[in-house]
């Protein structure tokens, strides 16, 4: 299915609700999935593709009790919707932008960050830790390296779903445990909370004045009229680090 550019109705605002300009997306392989229509957006969500993005603060809810002002430079993790120039998303899973970064490098951090953070944090961490997206294709590899009493957390299928084989058996032997976690289908308090911590405990490290700091990987840069070139970049798998749409204010 190609992607095509084009305009949208307006948004409806909520009482929590407030707009902000995604000046950036990002793109990554679930949304390569969901268009071509093998990753459906959670009820609710928007169609257009898009699950993270930066920009500025277009506009206020009713309902916002935060510190937000219109003019804010902001990154936000989103159901769906971020490849477009506005984006609509609860006050609460709004990010500030860590001194030094820039908006292409903000766009790269709420999805793959926030789903590291989710996995490793309040899910538990340990040294006998297996992190899947891949799925079917490596169930073996994965459950032949994994330690006695070993954690096998499985939050995609990008490799198929399909598993041929002694896979239970083997996981049995092991006494391995196999948890499943999606971000995207989670619900708005779950999200708040991990946007929260995360924001408090991970973000300041993204600061250029912070000791240790941390960096988003960006991979290319791409204007959103070169949506069709960005998509076979990715899905030949050719970026090593995000891939970042820019679209016009």
């Amino acid at each position: 299915m190609a992607q095509k550019l084009g305009a949208v109705a307006g948004f409806d605002y909520k009482r929590e609700d407030f707009s902000g300009e995604a000046m950036k997306t990002t793109q990554g392989v679930f949304l390569s999935l969901q268009r071509r229509g093998q990753y459906a957006p959670p009820p609710g969500a928007s169609n257009i593709l898009g699950l993270e993005a930066s920009g500025h603060v277009a506009e206020l809810g009713p309902g916002c009790q935060g510190h937000w002002k219109p003019g804010d430079s902001a990154m936000a993790l989103l159901p769906g919707g971020g490849q477009a120039q506005y984006v609509t998303v609860p006050e609460g899973l709004l990010m500030p932008i860590p001194e030094g970064l820039s908006l292409s490098q903000a766009a790269a951090i709420p999805e793959a960050w926030l789903t590291a953070f989710q996995l490793l944090y309040l899910l538990g961490a340990g040294v006998n830790l297996i992190l899947d997206c891949i799925g079917g294709s490596y169930w073996e590899k994965n459950v032949n390296c994994l330690a006695l009493d070993g954690r096998w957390i499985l939050y995609g299928l990008m490799g198929g779903d399909d598993i041929s084989g002694p896979l239970l058996s083997k996981l049995l032997f092991k006494r391995g445990s196999l948890i499943t976690s999606l971000l995207r289908s989670r619900d708005k308090m779950y999200k708040q909370t991990l946007v929260k911590t995360f924001t408090e405990q991970v973000l300041p490290h993204f600061s250029s004045e912070a000791s240790q700091c941390l960096l988003p990987v960006l991979d290319r840069v791409y204007p959103v009229t070169e949506i069709q070139e960005a998509h076979v970049h990715m899905e030949a798998n050719r970026n090593m680090g995000k891939i970042v749409l820019t679209l016009p204010r």
